[in-house]
């Protein structure tokens, strides 16, 4: 019988360390060490029962520090056109990061392609993160899309009842015509987190998408914010998306 570690007072798993600075889910966390791209005290460390003592030992991801924030923090921002949803850029483009300012080390909630618009979330809360990006919690997004030619009302149909892709059919989809757009702009709102999702759904039925702004997340909506402007999240959306996403635990919250 295999004998556990020994649990310290004071040490944590890695993987849970990991989350804890806001790299990553555990899951995630996992791969990074695997893939031996985690160091603790200059030591590659790729035993997944390996523990970390919580303010003693040095953890390096990539060769960059880590260590866990005292608080969490929560940031909307309303994400330009031409900006690359990643932390750096190897080709030296805009990415998200060059235009969020916090003291803390944030990542983004997920992604949206380079030239897709609007509200993108920030934290450094790993779990938080994990969890609203999990495919069974199904977390509103809504889609503001201009369309290149007139949306059809039975496209508009299938939409709604799913359409199949390569990667399988996708679940239902809200969909509302914008008045007075003579159909060439919709409101697309989903639950899945597929890649290129919206586009792909449009592009299935013979459209080309010109524009794709999202307009919120769960509750959570750009308004008032300029393009590449940033702002906390409010008490009222994070107690809203805690709900939707099922967490039960406090958060521990500041400012940016």
């Amino acid at each position: 019988m295999k004998q556990r570690p020994l649990q310290v007072p004071g040490q944590v798993r890695i993987n849970r360390y990991l989350s804890m600075c806001g790299v990553a889910s555990r899951r995630k966390a996992e791969e990074l060490v695997l893939a031996g791209k985690v160091r603790v005290n200059r030591k590659v460390v790729m035993d997944l029962a390996a523990r970390v003592r919580m303010h003693a030992d040095k953890v390096t991801v990539e060769g960059r520090p880590v260590s866990p924030d005292e608080e969490y923090v929560y940031i909307v921002m309303n994400k330009p056109k031409d900006t690359i949803t990643t932390v750096s850029d190897e080709r030296g483009r805009t990415t998200v990061m060059d235009l969020v300012s916090s003291r803390h080390r944030v990542y983004p909630v997920g992604r949206l392609d380079r030239n897709t618009t609007g509200v993108l979330l920030f934290t450094n809360d790993g779990e938080f993160a994990h969890k609203l990006m999990h495919p069974a919690r199904g977390i509103p997004k809504s889609y503001r899309v201009t369309l290149e030619s007139s949306l059809k009302p039975d496209h508009a149909e299938k939409l709604a009842r799913g359409v199949a892709l390569e990667d399988g059919t996708t679940a239902p989809a809200e969909v509302m015509i914008v008045p007075r757009s003579k159909g060439r702009e919709v409101i697309v709102i989903i639950r899945e987190g597929r890649n290129r999702q919206v586009h792909r759904m449009f592009e299935h039925l013979g459209y080309e998408v010109a524009k794709l702004d999202r307009v919120a997340y769960g509750p959570v909506t750009k308004d008032g914010l300029a393009r590449g402007g940033t702002r906390s999240l409010t008490k009222p959306e994070l107690r809203q998306l805690k709900e939707i996403a099922g967490i039960k635990d406090e958060m521990r919250i500041t400012g940016a």
